[in-house]
């Protein structure tokens, strides 16, 4: 018997699906802070467990990244992150760095600056995956004017579309937050063009926003029943009704 249980538990964990690779649009970010040097993404996807992903102010040419700004690395942590979670990272510029999940370290490489130092000047963030300066795919990027500038870079060879947020403010923005609906779509994918609307977004220009803390509350999809689901619920209630009036009738 214990045999038995055992291979039908390892069948029922061999059925469960494994985490595919991230790939563009799977995240997308939901705060830029140039005065607090700070931001956030959500994912529209669960993320596995010991997940690396890459963070870049550097601008992206087509192809590599050209040099001078800097690179920083995030851990997700040992558990699954739910796909719906707003992760958050502040005061990324010192030593005080935090992540409100997993952990974020700076990565040091020659000609580089080693850190990440947001602009409202004009400025531009990408997150990818693979090494730090030699992306394997591209998740996600922001930037608080517009693409294809020199102070931002291009989205030339990176696949990323609605999942790249131009703020569009042509003299800066030091801080922005998506503050639409984080309820209500039935997938996580029902999401991505709400957070891709800039008119889902509150952007301060020029001003002192160090203090302000963005939201990360949760985004939540609640699916629609398939039929066969609401066939189940009826002939159940049916069933209770049933067994009802048997026992008054006995």
């Amino acid at each position: 018997m214990t045999k038995s249980l055992t291979a039908l538990a390892l069948a029922a964990l061999a059925a469960l699906p494994a985490h595919a690779a991230l790939t563009a649009g799977d995240i997308a970010f939901t705060s830029f802070n140039a005065d607090e040097k700070g931001w956030s993404f959500v994912t529209f996807v669960d993320i596995a467990a010991n997940t690396t992903i890459y963070f870049s102010d550097n601008e992206w040419q087509g192809s590599a990244f050209n040099t001078g700004e800097g690179y920083q690395s995030w851990n997700s942590g040992t558990s699954t992150i739910a796909a719906g979670t707003v992760i958050r990272f502040s005061s990324i510029q010192n030593s005080g760095r935090t992540a409100s999940v997993g952990t974020l370290s700076t990565v040091s490489i020659p000609g580089n600056s080693g850190g990440i130092d947001l602009s409202s000047s004009g400025d531009g963030l990408y997150a990818f995956i693979g090494s730090a300066a030699s992306p394997s795919t591209f998740l996600a990027a922001i930037t608080n004017t517009s693409f294809n500038t020199a102070a931002t870079g291009v989205l030339t060879g990176t696949a990323l579309t609605t999942s790249a947020f131009e703020l569009g403010v042509s003299s800066g923005s030091d801080w922005a937050q998506y503050t639409g609906a984080r309820t209500g779509q039935t997938t996580m994918a029902g999401y991505k063009a709400l957070v891709a609307d800039k008119a889902n977004w509150t952007i301060n220009g020029d001003g002192s926003f160090a203090t302000e803390v963005p939201t990360t509350t949760a985004f939540v999809a609640t699916p629609v029943p398939e039929p066969q689901t609401y066939a189940l619920m009826l002939g159940g209630l049916g069933l209770v009704g049933w067994m009802a009036r048997r026992r008054k009738a006995a």
